[in-house]
């Protein structure tokens, strides 16, 4: 892909992000690291501080019948999860019987309270109820485990075991999966997104360049996997489905002996320990990673599925 020791064509790498703050600097820290003392431009749109249409996972069908049925696809994810022992989990570790909800409105119960879910043109899927409730105290425990603090600091030294963990991060998943991974709502929201990727990888394949670096948001990857039909998967040694720095490598190889063009999906992460522990990345200590695959492109013993059939699947999804 590119010499080692040496700075890479102008046309072999290009880099774009969200024009976020941090989207763009996470670009620059992975370009710097990966191409140290190189002249390699991080590509953004001009305004910063607002979303870029290309990683703006909003709602773009302002009808009134996607919207009813939007909503229905969102209420339908939330029901198949099991969530009541978490949030009994995290009603007590976060005194919830103090809060002002069961104090003030005497709404003590975060398993029978109700959440209420939108679909709003121009606007991300939204709850609001136990589920964002949720999602907002575990994403916080979260982020202070990762950040090393000491572990009596993190949500309030009350998370003692794996179990315990497991069984909070099943808000936040639930939370992102509600929202953005049933079929109606990825594929219209990650739309943008999955017509960039045909694009690069199938579309416009001859005139791109080897590498391309996007650079968005847990919501991206998310509604991304459901808009392309992934299949099942888990991460081991991370709680979340979509971690902090997760990255979905496309790769594309080609078989010499049978002339014939693959591609191979992984997910590249770290898990809970290397995040908290920072752990430098070396190909002694590297992340982790899992092999993907798209239910219209089985894959072999080695995880790659023929060039063509991946092509099919996201010009299909492109449309």
């Amino acid at each position: 892909m590119v010499t080692s020791g040496e700075c890479p064509a102008p046309d072999t790498v290009y880099a774009y992000a969200n024009s976020l703050q941090r989207t763009v600097a996470t670009a620059q820290f992975f370009i710097n690291g990966a191409f140290p003392g190189c002249d390699v431009v991080v590509h953004h749109q001009e305004k910063m501080g607002t979303m870029d249409p290309t990683f703006n996972p909003v709602i773009t069908d302002d009808s009134a019948p996607f919207r009813e049925k939007a909503v229905q696809a969102m209420e339908k994810a939330r029901q198949a999860q099991q969530l009541d022992e978490s949030y009994k989990l995290l009603a007590q570790i976060a005194r919830y019987q103090d809060s002002p909800s069961c104090k003030e409105k005497q709404q003590c119960s975060l398993s029978d309270a109700k959440d209420s879910f939108s679909a709003n043109y121009q606007k991300e899927p939204g709850v609001k109820g136990p589920l964002a409730i949720g999602n907002s105290l575990v994403d916080a425990f979260t982020l202070q485990y990762y950040e090393g603090f000491p572990l009596d600091q993190v949500a309030w030294g009350e998370i003692k075991t794996d179990r315990q963990w497991r069984l909070l991060s099943k808000l936040k998943n639930g939370y992102q999966d509600s929202l953005f991974t049933s079929p109606e709502v990825a594929r219209n929201v990650a739309k943008p997104l999955v017509k960039y990727i045909d694009n690069a990888l199938v579309t416009e394949a001859a005139k791109t360049p080897k590498i391309t670096v996007l650079v968005g948001h847990d919501s991206n990857i998310a509604s991304l996997l459901t808009a392309l039909d992934f299949n099942a998967y888990t991460l081991p040694g991370q709680y979340e489905r979509t971690p902090i720095g997760g990255k979905i490598v496309f790769q594309r190889w080609h078989d010499t002996q049978a002339n014939r063009d693959l591609m191979k999906i992984e997910y590249v992460y770290q898990s809970a320990d290397q995040l908290r522990n920072a752990d430098v990345l070396t190909l002694k200590t590297p992340p982790q990673r899992v092999t993907l695959s798209l239910k219209g492109c089985p894959v072999d013993a080695n995880g790659f599925c023929p060039m063509d059939t991946f092509s099919k699947v996201m010009n299909d999804a492109a449309k």
